[in-house]
Parts: structure tokens; C-alpha cells; sequence
């Protein structure tokens, strides 16, 4: 499985390479994780939890960062083994475009899958994969843009998941 496209994230280039590199961040972003530890030099260890149909598996991998241009480009590498599930692999070419105040974060993902994800066919893991990778992107878009007023004021009842709170973090 494939997948292509980019995202303008409200914050600069330097604020999105740095969210790129953090730990917490990731953490946040990907779906369904449970633990995230490791730095960007030494690669991330991770623990996530995931329902593929109707396979649920907890998947214990490894990512690593490759290719590191900064803050213009990194290759995410990762791959995850879920027991009696199977596995998965991927990576993401990930881009970064200044423009002005804001940053254009263009991807390219492929995912592949074995043992009993891969007999669920390749509608259901297309649109799984592909899910997953909208809804990393997006979560990783709130983390650092700043939220408009009137989410700011329903945000601050869900602290965890406020939007911009990494920019806050780093600004």
C-alpha cells in the first residue's frame, strides 16, 4: 500500500522538525499507542495497540529515523510484531516546505503486512493503512497548530489533547 499527500501546518519549519524528533509527539500522534520511548539518534521503541476487521493485536516494534536532512527531510522507518497477528512494516518519506509562517509537510507511505493481517485482503488493510496515516497526520497538525478562539475555550476542558500544545511547548 501506497499513499501520498501533504498537509500546511500553521508553525514554522523549525517547530515541525523538532515535533518530528520528539518522543512525546509521536506518542501522541500514532494511533492507538500505548508507549513511546527512545530519542530520534538511538531510534524509538513503541508499544501499539490496533484492530485490523476483526484481528485486534498489541504490535511491540521499532522506529528509526533515516535520511536525515535538517529541517527539510526524514525517512521513518518502522515495523512491529504482533504475535500470533503478524507483523507490520513501513515507512513514511516525510518533506518539509517553508512557506512563510507556515510549513508545508508533504508524505509518502507504503505499509506492508504478513501472517493473519494479510489474509483479511488488500481493501481492508488499504483502508486501514491508509486511515492510520490521516489520523497520525492530523493529530500531528493539532499538536502544533494554535487553536482558534472558540476551540480554545472547549479545548481547555480536554487538556491532553488541546491543539498547539507542543508550539506552546517549544515557543
Amino acid at each position: 500500500m501506497n499513499l501520498s499527500d501533504s498537509r500546511t501546518i500553521k508553525a514554522d519549519i523549525d517547530t515541525v522538525w523538532a515535533a518530528l524528533l520528539s518522543a512525546d509527539v509521536l506518542k501522541e500522534c500514532v494511533p492507538g499507542c500505548q508507549e513511546m520511548t527512545g530519542s530520534a539518534e538511538d531510534g524509538f521503541q513503541a508499544v501499539v495497540v490496533q484492530k485490523v476487521g476483526p484481528v485486534k493485536a498489541t504490535f511491540k516494534g521499532e522506529v528509526a529515523l533515516q535520511d536525515m536532512v535538517p529541517p527539510n527531510s526524514v525517512k521513518i522507518v518502522g515495523s512491529g510484531k504482533g504475535g500470533a497477528a503478524g507483523f507490520a512494516k513501513g515507512g513514511a518519506d516525510v518533506r518539509l516546505e517553508a512557506e512563510g509562517d507556515s510549513t508545508i509537510l508533504h508524505y509518502d507511505v507504503e505499509a506492508k503486512v504478513g501472517g493473519k493481517l494479510a489474509q483479511l485482503g488488500s481493501r481492508i488493510i488499504d483502508g486501514f493503512a491508509k486511515k492510520m496515516a490521516d489520523e497520525f497526520f492530523t493529530r500531528f497538525q493539532n499538536a502544533l497548530e494554535e487553536p482558534e478562539e472558540e476551540e480554545e475555550q472547549e479545548a481547555e476542558a480536554d487538556a491532553p489533547a488541546k491543539k498547539g500544545w507542543f508550539k506552546r511547548l517549544v515557543s
